[in-house]
């Protein structure tokens, strides 16, 4: 059963919920391309390395709570737009929402290290289980991509159902342009 909020939100509101998820998604991708930039071709230091909103405010790249906020909205967002997907755009919105929902828990060891004042794994720093492999920003980057292509693909199969999909599909994505596409025999 769907709660009535979530029910309007993938029924009467699904294409404007998605559309806003992408530019939430998209405003924090681009933060990390541009800290990619600074490092790797303007050969910035790591700590000066802020992306473009720490450069005005350096605080935001240090506090694991926004990093852990925005983890937690990109968790949110994937489980509260679920619903209204189906077939095999549900099948990769899902596998979307999986590995998010790991990045989340690493985000949440990088944020409970920071309150505690205390480091695990023998580290200097607050460090995430995968980050004992790779840099942080890397890791970043590497999570980013994984969650990021998944759900581009849902969307994508979302607004390009085939006909079993739009008999099937009740939300605002449907408009009187939609064709589906073939189904594969």
């Amino acid at each position: 059963m769907v709660v009535a909020p979530i029910r309007t939100l993938n029924h009467a509101h699904h294409r404007a919920a998605l559309t806003g998820f992408l530019v939430i998604t998209l405003a924090h991708w681009a933060e990390h391309l541009v800290q990619a930039y600074q490092i790797w071709v303007l050969g910035w230091a790591r700590p000066q390395a802020r992306g473009v909103l720490g450069q005005f405010l350096p605080w935001l790249v240090t506090s694991e709570w926004m990093h852990y906020g925005y983890a937690l909205v990109m968790l949110a967002g994937l489980f509260l737009l679920r619903p209204a997907f189906v077939g095999r755009a549900r099948t990769w919105w899902t596998v979307a929402l999986v590995i998010q929902f790991w990045h989340h828990i690493e985000h949440f060891l990088l944020l409970l290290q920071a309150q505690l004042h205390t480091t695990f794994f023998g580290a200097a720093v607050p460090t995430s289980i995968l980050q004992l492999v790779y840099p942080r920003v890397e890791l970043h980057l590497f999570y980013n991509s994984v969650v990021f292509l998944p759900m581009v693909i849902g969307m994508y199969l979302h607004l390009r159902p085939n006909e079993l999909e739009l008999e099937r599909m009740d939300c605002s994505c449907l408009t009187t342009q939609t064709q589906p596409t073939a189904v594969a025999a």
